[in-house]
């Protein structure tokens, strides 16, 4: 992992939960998985101009991939980079299934609210996105492609898909290295392909650290020739920001 000393700031969220958080560039966010098993879901926005987000589409077939890992970097509808997988001890981040639901949860599992059962109520991730996307003036309309980091979801010969409920391990990380500042929004609620005897409620931890300055030869930078690209217009937009 590149970062210059201690981590800055460093908290817990449990499962079945969201939160939301602007992170300046040149700067590392790790999430971990403390029990094994958690599902993050993950949405992308410039904090500028939010009509400028995560692209799942650009992201995968300019770096040939269905699947992200270290290496890859994750694309903004305009063409720059939010920010580069640097490390990664699970290998499988899952970018085509989406986001959990009202129904998905009523179809799987007991739906508890909270005016019943308090903090062990039991949440979606469409609805968890949108709580945390209201806090800055956006909505429905404002909902992308999201990411479910630590989840694996593969497929077979005849194109069938499969959920690897064992894919993360309790200790497994991936950092995110942020190119450009960039407002995350995240949850901690089930995979929509997650079923699981009972709602899985799957704590994660999330740190802050500072990076390194990217080198020429950077790995993420030097995957493929896109990548390369990506990092130049991510530069230029930093510049005359600046």
């Amino acid at each position: 992992m590149h970062n210059t000393g201690k981590y800055l700031y460093r908290d817990e969220l449990p499962g079945g939960a969201h939160w939301s958080l602007r992170i300046k560039r040149g700067h590392i966010l790790r999430f971990t998985d403390l029990e094994g098993g958690a599902n993050i879901g993950v949405l992308f926005f410039n904090p500028s101009n939010y009509l400028e987000r995560y692209n799942a589409p650009d992201t995968l077939k300019c770096q040939h991939t269905f699947k992200l890992t270290a290496g890859n970097c994750l694309y903004s509808d305009m063409g720059r980079i939010f920010c580069s997988v640097i490390s990664d001890s699970v290998g499988w981040h899952d970018t085509v299934c989406g986001n959990s639901n009202e129904k998905t949860l009523r179809q799987r599992w007991d739906v508890r609210s909270y005016q019943d059962h308090h903090n062990d109520w039991t949440l979606n991730g469409n609805d968890s996105f949108l709580v945390e996307l209201a806090k800055y003036g956006m909505g429905k309309r404002d909902m992308a492609a999201n990411l479910n980091l630590f989840s694996k979801v593969d497929t077979d010969d005849l194109g069938n898909m499969h959920f690897d409920a064992d894919n993360s391990q309790p200790g497994d990380y991936i950092d995110l290295r942020f190119e450009m500042d960039t407002l995350v929004v995240f949850h901690t609620c089930p995979h929509p392909m997650n079923n699981a005897d009972s709602y899985p409620k799957k704590p994660i931890a999330y740190e802050f650290y500072k990076a390194d300055e990217v080198a020429e030869d950077d790995y993420c930078k030097t995957l493929c020739a896109e990548n390369g690209r990506g990092f130049e217009n991510t530069n230029l937009y930093n510049v005359l920001q600046a």
